[in-house]
């Protein structure tokens, strides 16, 4: 987004492992407000579609050391060489140069999936059937968001609704310029905990941007260079190593499908 500067935005979010209790608010919030249909009888993790998924992870350690941190895991809004963008025959993913944020477009969507295969974050989910809704919730959806067809995918793009009604709401006053308050995501408000902060990268001053610069902040799997916009605080130095390594859930994980 174009602001009164001609600067654009680079929307992102810092979330705060440490405050994390793995309550899952953050799931049913983005579920319901991107109407993203309850999950079919015989859906698994892998046929199932949850935009946000909290996973719990343990140290390794033994007792007393033990440890278990949760981990909010979806879009990480890659910016450099960005994986699913490269390798989609149909251009529907695109960055969106005002704002950062990584869309998809599910109307360009053949559904060859291999936007699913080169998410190192495994973020992305596929509609294997038609979305339905028990009777009498259907009537509940979010008319500011489409529900997507069969055969497409799809994936978090920070509530891209709620970032429509923000721009409308700033041009209603004649300004191209939203205010912060008015785009706030879903998971974010959600949170109990004040475990995630969203905002404008590009503005120093600003809440998530002096997060994402200070100590104890880091961003996972950020040796394959692909510049997530999402970022992680923990004081754990075990929390911080397994940002980087291959991750080892426990075998209770909370998630939907």
């Amino acid at each position: 987004m174009d602001s009164e500067h001609g600067k654009n935005a680079r929307f992102g979010m810092v979330i705060d492992l440490d405050r994390c209790d793995g309550c899952g608010a953050c799931m049913i919030a983005c579920a319901v407000e991107n109407n993203v249909p309850p999950g079919h009888a015989s859906a698994t993790e892998r046929t199932g579609i949850t935009w946000m998924r909290v996973a719990a992870v343990e140290s390794g350690q033994e007792y007393p050391a033990a440890d278990v941190a949760f981990v909010p895991m979806f879009c990480q809004q890659c910016e450099n060489e960005t994986p699913c963008i490269s390798v989609c025959p149909q251009n529907a993913v695109e960055i969106d140069p005002a704002t950062g944020i990584v869309g998809q477009i599910p109307q360009r969507c053949l559904g060859c999936r291999y936007c699913m295969t080169a998410c190192p974050y495994h973020a992305r989910y596929f509609n294997w059937r038609d979305p339905a809704w028990p009777e009498g919730m259907d009537r509940q959806l979010n008319p500011d968001v489409s529900p997507r067809m069969r055969g497409v995918a799809e994936k978090c793009n920070f509530c891209h609704g709620r970032l429509h009604a923000a721009k409308a709401k700033a041009a209603a006053k004649g300004s191209r310029e939203i205010d912060p308050a008015d785009y706030v995501p879903a998971c974010v408000e959600s949170c109990f905990q004040n475990a995630i902060v969203f905002g404008d990268l590009n503005d120093h001053e600003s809440e998530v941007a002096k997060l994402a610069r200070g100590a104890d902040t880091f961003r996972f799997l950020s040796r394959l260079g692909s510049e997530p916009k999402v970022y992680f605080h923990s004081t754990r130095p075990w929390v911080k190593e397994m940002a980087e390594s291959t991750l080892t859930r426990s075998k209770k994980e909370n998630g939907h499908g």
